[in-house]
């Protein structure tokens, strides 16, 4: 087996390059999903006829990365990262070339299809932030993450401004300028699975495994092999023997573990209230900005500018800080950058709520609650991902992506509701209620930890 012949430093290189495949496919595959969100509701009313379908798109795609979520983790599970990634990943492309030959036809069905298999894709990038840590060490994992993570930025930005350079490419091939951007979005995604598929060798989740399964070349005479996470290895039969993947095995673990608990809490909490507040925002922007006093901004079309760099602002809050995030992570703790996390986005929240009349309260706002979103999110993961069994993590991980598709999609549908009950404010206290909850449990559990460790 290659974990008998592999060294400690062997190891180490294959971490490495694993974190650099994987963050390039990151920002191939990126491109398609930011390219989905910016275009996708224009082609919706315009293919459906009737603004009613303008949030179709989205909604699909997020449906869609929640319910594939577990189905690609159990894959992974049997047959590693690298299987997994490259079935979601073309799963994505197949999605873009749906949304050109939606476009060509103007089948309103083809679109909601396309946009399933974009969501597909981003359960699957989403899930390849774990597998930066299948071979990470306890003091890198929060960092290896991060940097998984902080290649979504280019993506998420390049993906949005591909409507000119799409429009070119379109005419070139003779089709509708709108389908541009999605061949290069297909073009993007089929770069990302032949890297991965040809690149991620030996995979990362099978080589972990193999690691954990058989003594260590280096380790000192008379003691246990440990595996990357630094744990004693001395239960292989248990990787030999692991059931098929599904729900109630991952929550089965998730129960077990207090620290698995509060990784999933931070994971969902976080994840619902971000969702929920960002989905709002650019409406009450618009009602503002058309209100008294902001007129001429109405008038002026300075609306959608305004309602754009704020949302920009956003994004670059959730991704751009991530290498520090796990930086902070590493160094400070995971319940610790959780609880970080959880009180810069309470910050945020009431910010942007009793700032809502200041167009410049709510942007700074959206951006504090980014920040606080990445802290969470990649403590969260970090987190999650050593505190469960190897038998069981891949599965753990994808029942928490799942949650976190759930959150969002019911922070979105529920976000409009509680807007015109209790208007901005109202929603960004619910959104504070929820964030206090879950660093409650954060603070009780580093308390509880802090207890055990100083009982003799």
């Amino acid at each position: 087996m290659a974990g008998t012949l592999m060294t400690e430093s062997g190891v180490r290189q294959v971490q490495r390059r694993t974190v650099v495949l994987l963050s390039a496919a990151q920002v191939f595959g990126g491109i398609g999903t930011g390219a989905t969100v910016s275009i996708g509701s224009i082609l919706a009313v315009e293919l459906s006829g009737s603004s009613a379908w303008a949030g179709a798109v989205a909604t699909v795609m997020t449906l869609g990365a929640a319910l594939a979520a577990l189905p690609l983790a159990a894959l992974a599970d049997r047959r590693g990262r690298r299987i997994g990634q490259v079935a979601g990943l073309s799963a994505a492309m197949a999605g873009a070339l749906l949304m050109v030959l939606s476009v060509v036809t103007g089948l309103f069905v083809l679109l909601i299809l396309g946009a399933a298999g974009i969501g597909i894709g981003t359960a699957a990038s989403l899930q390849a932030r774990f597998a930066a840590v299948d071979l990470a060490d306890a003091e890198h994992r929060g960092r290896a993450l991060s940097a998984v993570v902080w290649a979504v930025t280019v993506g998420a930005v390049t993906g949005p401004n591909l409507i000119q350079p799409g429009a070119v490419v379109g005419q070139a091939l003779g089709l509708p300028p709108v389908a541009g951007p999605f061949v290069i979005s297909a073009a993007g995604l089929l770069l990302a699975v032949v890297l991965l598929f040809f690149g991620l060798r030996p995979d990362p989740l099978l080589l972990a495994r193999e690691l954990a399964a058989v003594p260590s070349l280096n380790q000192s005479a008379g003691q246990p092999a440990a595996n990357p996470a630094g744990r004693p290895v001395n239960q292989p039969a248990a990787l030999q023997a692991r059931a098929p993947g599904s729900l109630v095995r991952g929550m089965r673990a998730i129960r077990a573990s207090r620290a698995a608990l509060l990784a999933l809490a931070a994971l969902v909490g976080a994840h619902g209230v971000m969702v929920g507040v960002m989905s709002m925002t650019p409406l009450h922007l618009q009602e503002l900005l058309a209100g008294p006093g902001h007129s001429g901004h109405a008038a002026t079309g300075d609306v959608l500018v305004i309602i754009g760099f704020t949302i920009s602002l956003h994004i670059a809050g959730m991704f751009a800080l991530s290498p520090v995030m796990g930086w902070l992570t590493d160094k400070a703790g995971r319940p610790e950058t959780i609880m970080i996390g959880f009180a810069t986005m309470i910050t945020a929240v009431a910010v942007a709520g009793f700032g809502q009349d200041s167009t410049t309260a709510v942007a700074v706002g959206l951006v504090l609650l980014g920040v606080g979103w990445s802290a969470s999110t990649i403590s969260g993961s970090t987190l999650l991902a050593e505190s469960v069994g190897q038998e069981s993590r891949v599965v753990v991980q994808g029942v928490s992506d799942m949650l976190m598709g759930a959150a969002g999609a019911v922070g979105g549908a529920a976000s409009g509701l509680v807007l015109s009950q209790a208007g901005y404010l109202g929603l960004n206290m619910a959104g504070a209620a929820i964030g206090a909850m879950v660093l409650g449990a954060a603070i009780l559990t580093r308390a509880a930890r802090q207890r055990g460790s100083a009982t003799p």
